[in-house]
């Protein structure tokens, strides 16, 4: 009997260590922050009926932390006289938004329990609960990332890919990060919210074929052949505050807005899954949650790797 406790204990302490040491869990701050999970929701929705645009930056500042060196906050520090780090990079600079959003998140947890919840953690949290707020799926978020103490511009240079991708570019970029051709696919997707500077699709309205005539023409207004760099246009025109499949029957009818937006459907080997997804939201919401999923597990901290940042935009 005794014999078969001390297994017990040693099979529980031993699980625990794997816990700790490398694997996440959605029950990670149930001991420790039990209220973390409905502090980060609630936040995000007040943020969310404040500006409703904030739920897409939100989701997109997860997908900017997870492609450099994986997911461990790093995109959220701030450069100093002695360090530059991702937020000034290029695919980042005047174009990530929502970091006020993170630093009233984090302080009220770090008011409900001092140095536990990781800014990493925050940010995979806040993709999630924005995604359905906005009407998208809901799946569990691994939890026990750990931040990191420094990040790396010229990897936020490198492996975050431009709005002018083409299809081969875009597989190669997700490929890196052990990412599939459906998790690209689905993962892309998440463009069905928010919106874009006149930087990033200009060349494709005034010099592509594979847009609606009209579509362009409606954009150029707003987004003129110079100046204006930073007037928006919604990803998806119809509702681009709405999470839903609009953004795939877009590229059908080639309005996209980014080229490597349309280079989904234009005569590639991604045809088919762009036609799947624009007729059926629950297999489009079922690949992107497992696609969301896989890319919250890329390379976390965890164990006694990195920090907890009292701060999310500076080391401890």
């Amino acid at each position: 009997m005794a014999s078969n406790l001390l297994v017990l204990l040693v099979l529980v302490a031993f699980s625990a260590f794997l816990k700790a040491d490398g694997q996440l869990s959605p029950e990670y701050y149930r001991g420790t922050c039990p209220k973390a999970l409905s502090i980060v929701e609630a936040e995000v929705r007040a943020a969310i009926n404040k500006e409703t645009r904030i739920g897409a930056s939100l989701l997109r500042l997860h997908f900017h932390d997870c492609f450099v060196n994986g997911c461990d906050a790093s995109v959220l520090l701030d450069d100093t006289g002695s360090f530059v780090g991702e937020k000034t990079a290029m695919p980042n600079n005047n174009s990530l938004r929502g970091f006020n959003v993170v630093d009233d998140i984090k302080a009220k947890l770090e008011k409900a329990c001092p140095g536990v919840v990781s800014c990493a953690d925050i940010l995979a949290l806040a993709a999630r609960d924005s995604t359905v707020y906005l009407g998208g799926p809901s799946w569990k978020v691994g939890l026990g990332r750990r931040d990191s103490v420094t990040a790396n511009r010229t990897a936020a240079n490198t492996f975050l890919p431009p709005p002018t991708s083409n299809l081969s570019a875009l597989v190669s970029s997700f490929s890196v990060q052990g990412l599939s051709f459906k998790d690209m696919v689905a993962l892309s997707g998440a463009h069905t919210i928010g919106r874009a500077r006149c930087t990033s699709f200009r060349a494709r309205i005034y010099n592509e074929r594979s847009i609606d005539s009209c579509f362009a023409e409606s954009l150029q207004c707003n987004c003129p052949v110079s100046g204006n760099d930073n007037n928006l246009a919604p990803l998806d025109v119809q509702t681009s505050t709405h999470f839903d499949i609009q953004y795939f029957k877009n590229l059908l009818n080639k309005k996209g807005l980014l080229h490597s937006d349309q280079e989904l459907y234009n005569g590639t080997s991604a045809d088919s899954l762009v036609k799947k997804y624009s007729t059926d939201t629950t297999v489009f919401f079922k690949d992107f949650a497992r696609a969301m999923v896989k890319m919250g597990k890329i390379k976390p901290l965890t164990g006694k790797k990195g920090e907890v940042r009292i701060n999310c935009r500076k080391v401890n």
